[in-house]
């Protein structure tokens, strides 16, 4: 057996004790979530934040307008964007689907980029980097160093004293490996990106916290400096869609949070997200999730135990 298989197969066995319920749940460590499904999952719309999602039994797949990533035991996913997209899981015949995310955090990033000058960062073997249009998702082949680090990681959740003082020094090691891997420059460039990009960066933090909030795409240009048709341009480059779209997408995301974890109806969730119309809502409620919104809310609570796998972040 080699070092990438037997550190795979003691994932299986980690995350198995650490996991026994059906979908994600919170680790011990802030911005670790752990991740398991005892069925297949025919594609869903899904909208995750920046993260690294590493997987050790089973198959997800990422389907994007133009493309379709898959990540297993052999590649993670790195998302660095938040991306709306359909995502289906496949479990094993051995057992159920098994694996985590972390989230991507800016400050590790930038503190680790401070520590390393650009030109010493090592050099990523050279092994084909399956990436989606505009950079924003990859799927890169698992290494050792990273598969090393992510044993060490999962071990540690076990224990309420090693994820206090391991855990947060294990996910910042494990940033660095990534940094140090094959989806490393897509890591650095969110830190070292163009202005143009920074301010689309900006848009979206701002959409992500005030998403109920109407949106202006004239005023949103001028206070980026851009006029309304390269803000579509670059909004587009850096999320594949439109800012019009991309707010519905958080909108309808956020409605089907609220309706699974505090059981609110489909015209008070509406109202919450920045629906002025429950009609307008409910019509493009179906056509992202394909079902109606009592439906869907139901139905990802049975499936999920209450917990909506979007608000766990990711995955």
């Amino acid at each position: 057996m080699d070092a990438l298989a037997a550190d795979r197969k003691r994932m299986v066995e980690l995350l198995t004790d650490l996991n026994t319920s059906e979908g994600p749940r919170q680790s011990r460590v802030d911005g670790v979530t752990l991740l398991r499904a005892t069925r297949s999952v025919k594609p869903v719309p899904v909208l995750y934040e920046p993260c690294l999602v590493i997987v050790a039994q089973g198959q997800k797949r990422f389907h994007l307008p133009d493309e379709v990533l898959t990540y297993d035991a052999s590649r993670y996913l790195l998302l660095t964007v938040p991306v709306p997209a359909d995502c289906e899981t496949s479990v094993s015949q051995v057992g159920p689907f098994l694996g985590f995310a972390v989230r991507i955090d800016l400050t590790i990033l930038g503190d680790l980029l401070l520590h390393l000058n650009a030109g010493r960062w090592p050099q990523p073997v050279s092994r084909p980097c399956v990436s989606a249009t505009g950079t924003r998702v990859m799927a890169p082949a698992m290494e050792i160093s990273l598969s090393n680090v992510t044993v060490r990681l999962l071990e540690s959740l076990g224990s309420a004293g090693d994820a206090a003082v391991l855990g947060p020094q294990l996910v910042r090691e494990l940033l660095y490996r990534a940094l140090c891997g094959e989806g490393g420059a897509m890591l650095r460039d969110l830190l070292l990106r163009n202005e143009s990009r920074a301010q689309i960066h900006r848009i979206l933090q701002r959409m992500h916290v005030a998403y109920a909030d109407p949106l202006d795409v004239v005023r949103l240009a001028h206070t980026a400096g851009m006029s309304p048709s390269a803000l579509h341009l670059h909004f587009k480059a850096v999320t594949g869609t439109s800012p019009v779209q991309y707010l519905k997408t958080i909108r309808l995301h956020k409605a089907r949070m609220l309706m699974v974890q505090e059981s609110v109806g489909a015209s008070l969730a509406a109202g919450r997200v920045g629906y002025e119309s429950p009609s307008q809502f409910s019509r493009e409620f179906k056509r992202l999730f394909g079902a109606p919104p009592a439906d869907e809310a139901q139905r990802v609570r049975a499936a999920f135990g209450f917990i909506d796998e979007v608000s766990a972040a990711t995955v």
